[in-house]
């Protein structure tokens, strides 16, 4: 595929899209080739797949508030969570979430530029979250002259999405984080996915698994890897009916259990 432009007929709206797309093919041929020989991704590298712990992904709303954590905890106390927050989170919705203890991972999102879930680096908004929520990973911090005092002294509990699409990202950093947000399409190659786990586990770099717009046969797949490499994370994998408006209860519970006789990429 190195030799072969995968956007030949139209150019990519963004540069990182080729890797989205390179993951698509990468990751199509890989489950078709397992299937051909009737094996699991699991049979193939030795490994035995286990149950994944998840969180669920979930926003405020406009105007911010925790309805929605509250009425999923009521179905089933012991979610855990990933959040969102932003600048307009009002002091009452901290409180009320840090009395759950649920929340797991707190997505600042301060790397990504010009999509619809930008977050301003506000240094209120930093100093509240890290204080609120003292034993949750935080991840994607932003560095700037007003946040680096409170970030950098949170590195352990750090953890980055947007920009890791490899070890040589990882490692060019402000920090050594403590966790890595494995988002295989960011990757692009299998290569680059494995060599960035392979990296982790040798430098103590903690790992969860996450995804983007896997909510096809795409999510079996973030599943599967979840099971092989970081079952037991905060794993923001959670099963589809979390993210189906037209979803009702009873909801899958965590953690969710692979099919012993999948094959491919199938969870």
């Amino acid at each position: 595929l190195d030799e072969i432009d995968l956007f030949a007929h139209k150019p990519p709206e963004q540069e990182y899209f080729r890797n989205y797309r390179r993951w698509a093919v990468e990751s199509a041929a890989l489950d078709l080739a397992l299937r051909q020989r009737e094996e699991s991704l699991g049979e193939c590298l030795g490994i035995e797949p286990e149950p994944v712990r998840f969180v669920v992904s979930t926003r405020l709303g406009e105007p911010p508030t925790t309805d929605r954590v509250e009425e999923l905890l009521a179905l089933d106390d012991e979610l855990e969570f990933k959040l969102d927050p932003t600048p307009d989170w009002p002091e009452e919705a901290f409180v009320t979430l840090r009395e759950t203890d649920a929340v797991r991972i707190l997505d600042l999102k301060g790397w990504y530029e010009g999509t619809d879930v930008d977050v301003e680096a506000d240094p209120e908004l930093y100093r509240d979250v890290f204080a609120a929520f003292p034993a949750a990973i935080v991840e994607d911090a932003a560095f700037t002259p007003e946040t680096r005092p409170l970030v950098e002294p949170q590195a352990d509990r750090l953890s980055f999405d947007y920009p890791i699409d490899g070890v040589e990202s990882l490692e060019s950093l402000p920090v050594e984080p403590g966790w890595c947000n494995i988002k295989p399409s960011r990757f692009g190659t299998l290569e680059s996915l494995f060599e960035t786990i392979a990296h982790c586990r040798r430098e103590g770099i903690e790992l969860y698994g996450g995804g983007q717009f896997e909510l096809a046969s795409g999510r079996t797949a973030i599943q599967t890897l979840a099971a092989l490499f970081y079952p037991d994370a905060p794993n923001d994998v959670a099963p589809r009916p979390f993210n189906d408006p037209e979803a009702s209860p009873p909801y899958p519970t965590s953690p969710i259990r692979p099919d012993r006789d999948a094959v491919g990429f199938e969870f």
